[in-house]
């Protein structure tokens, strides 16, 4: 990557010009020519001699890299910015009768004419929207300013209808609301110029608000630096990501304005959470700033820059290309490529802000009789009488709940620790439990149970981890695959011996092609092999390298006196570095060495079969040090 290029994308610039002149559009040649010198990883020849610049980022197989023509790159400047658009004013959801209306806009037709959020909407102009998409319902409501719009609408259970003026509606990228007289709620949808700006504002709107939940589900990112701008609201300036870009090179990025809040937060995620709103949640995680709840989160660990007529004005008239060009790291050191954010407590996205808004009741006073506690990164406090009002979001919450957690019920003057079942129990609550039956008498029981919760490991799927038992390659695979909510590759297998119609296929050939797991040579990878001690200990060693910067720099301190000491002599050599990693290369708050092995090395076979329960350990381990699993 030229040092030019470098000075250049360090302030990426996002503007659109409207030219009358004729645009040139960018060549093949010239499309090849900024993949050599700007992206992340060596471009081969063969996605160079495509003739055309779509059949060329085909073949590079990076769907964040695109090129865009004027008119798409107008279209993707203003995705992340506030949208003025001509309709009534409400924002919808589908649901299995049809549209319903999540939210009503301040100032808008609809919330004139007495339209709330609940209201099914049946028909548009006598048009019923019984099987329509949202895109079409959508375009039947929206029309030229000053027209009108009759809408049909069922609210419980009484049919009504009022006739609206549409009229111009700004609807800005975040909007803010408050619930239940004290907590704030910010629905983010990109991160862009003006998000920080939102979060001030309605920090200064709702001054009653002591709690904020943040909504970032369906948030596919945006602006690197409003995201950190942004989530300096919450946690004050200071280093909040690092990128690494083609050639190694890190830098440290930063947020420089200062805290505003210190109100209890909560932040939402889903699948579709990626990018820089991962950089957000990652951030707040790892700053303990607050709780994430909800889903797991895309797993978008690359960054991209934009070359435009202002950065390559040769080149660009309108038009504009998108290249990945770093990796990103949370303020943590770890990464979120393929792995995602995973929140702290993992529940269905669709309940997750009423899982938030359960754990924001204020702290009781006069008494804890009535209310819950949580410990988990801070105290949450839950109102008894909420929790039994909705049982399925309360079982939801029990079931989430970490074993490094403690939940307490008030006794009225204190607090006594009660297990997440036994609430259940005590209010007749269906409870789903997610824990394991079969690990009771293990002492990796916390390590399995907690893998358990979050969905990194899921036994034989009816409630069984078989503790004792050993580990082939094929499970080896296969528990990779989802620790690292990896994206499982089609096509041809790799191994000669593994076909892609095996229930273990598909995850082996995707912890292959990420570097984690070799074959056996001559084509073969034996799944049905049990994995040693000093196989699996190298195959961690690899994982944690992969995720995380700590370990990446730990490796560049291992000396050959280090790998050759009599501690390690008993391991082959192949395995020694990933050994000492796990083993030595870490320090404890006091600068001493600190082993993530459930033993001490010179005490631990290196041929013999691992079994079930060291593996899920040692597994947890890595995935807490490295800071991918929630503290």
């Amino acid at each position: 990557m030229s040092h030019t290029f470098r000075r250049r994308f360090a302030a990426l610039v996002l503007a659109l010009s409207l030219l009358t002149l004729p645009a040139r559009a960018l060549t093949a040649q010239e499309a090849g020519q900024l993949l050599q010198d700007y992206y992340i990883d060596d471009v081969s020849q063969e996605v160079l001699a495509q003739p055309t610049i779509d059949a060329m980022l085909s073949a590079l197989g990076d769907h964040y890299t695109t090129y865009f023509t004027a008119d798409e790159y107008a279209a993707f400047l203003a995705s992340m910015e506030d949208v003025q658009l001509t309709g009534i004013g409400v924002k919808m959801q589908a649901s299995e009768n049809g549209p319903v209306v999540v939210e009503v806009l301040a100032g808008s037709p609809a919330l004139e004419a007495g339209l709330q959020a609940g209201d099914l909407i049946t028909a548009v102009d006598g048009v019923s929207t019984a099987g329509l998409e949202m895109g079409a319902v959508s375009a039947l409501i929206q029309g030229q300013e000053g027209t009108q719009v009759t809408i049909t609408y069922l609210r419980d259970g009484v049919s009504a209808a009022c006739t609206l003026t549409r009229s111009s509606i700004l609807v800005a990228a975040t909007s803010a609301q408050l619930l239940e007289d004290h907590v704030g709620l910010l629905t983010c949808t990109t991160f862009g110029h003006d998000t920080y700006a939102h979060f001030t504002e309605a920090l200064d709107q709702f001054p009653q608000a002591d709690r904020w939940i943040v909504d970032l589900r369906d948030n596919g990112g945006g602006l690197t630096q409003a995201a950190l701008d942004t989530l300096s609201v919450f946690t004050g300036g200071g280093i909040k990501c690092y990128f690494m870009d083609g050639s190694a090179q890190l830098s440290a990025l930063e947020a420089k304005r200062e805290q505003i809040s210190s109100a209890p937060l909560i932040v939402l995620t889903d699948g579709g959470t990626a990018s820089a709103s991962e950089i957000f949640s990652a951030g707040i995680r790892d700053l303990k700033a607050g709780l994430v709840i909800g889903g797991r989160t895309y797993g978008k660990g690359v960054a991209q820059s934009v070359l435009d007529q202002y950065t390559n004005p040769e080149l660009f008239d309108g038009d504009a290309m998108k290249i990945t060009t770093v990796r990103f790291y949370t303020a943590s050191g770890s990464t979120t490529d393929t792995v995602g954010v995973i929140p702290h407590l993992l529940v269905s996205p669709d309940l997750a802000q009423e899982v938030a808004l359960l754990l924001s009741a204020a702290p009781p006073s006069g008494g804890t009789a009535g209310y819950y506690r949580l410990d988990l990164n801070g105290s949450w406090y839950i109102s008894q009488k909420a929790a039994l009002a909705q049982p399925e979001v309360f079982a939801q919450l029990l079931a989430a709940i970490p074993p490094t957690a403690a939940l307490w019920q008030g006794s009225g003057d204190g607090w006594n620790s009660v297990q997440p079942q036994q609430a259940a129990a005590d209010h007749s609550i269906p409870f789903q439990s997610r824990l394991f039956s079969d690990v009771e008498g293990s002492p990796y029981a916390q390590s399995i149970q907690r893998l358990a919760v979050y969905g990194v490991v899921l036994g034989n799927g009816q409630g069984s981890y078989f503790p004792k038992s050993s580990l082939t390659r094929a499970q080896l695979a296969a528990l990779l695959a989802q620790a690292l909510n990896c994206t499982v590759p089609t096509g041809e297998s790799l191994f000669s011996d593994v076909s892609m119609d095996d229930s273990y296929g598909l995850a082996i050939n995707a912890i292959a092609k990420m570097g984690l797991v070799e074959g056996v040579g001559n084509g073969l990878f034996r799944p049905d092999d049990t994995v040693t001690h000093e196989q699996f200990f190298t195959i961690m060693g690899r994982l944690a390298q992969r995720v995380s910067l700590t370990f990446q720099i730990s490796r560049q301190g291992a000396t050959q006196e280090d790998l050759d000491s009599d501690r390690l002599s008993r391991f082959a050599p192949w395995s020694r570095l990933s050994v000492w990693l796990l083993s030595s290369s870490q320090l404890d708050e006091l600068d001493q060495p600190v082993s993530l092995l459930w033993d001490d090395v010179t005490r631990i076979d290196p041929t013999a079969p691992i079994s079930r329960e060291e593996a899920a350990d040692l597994l947890c381990a890595v995935l807490e040090r490295t800071g991918i699993l929630p503290a």
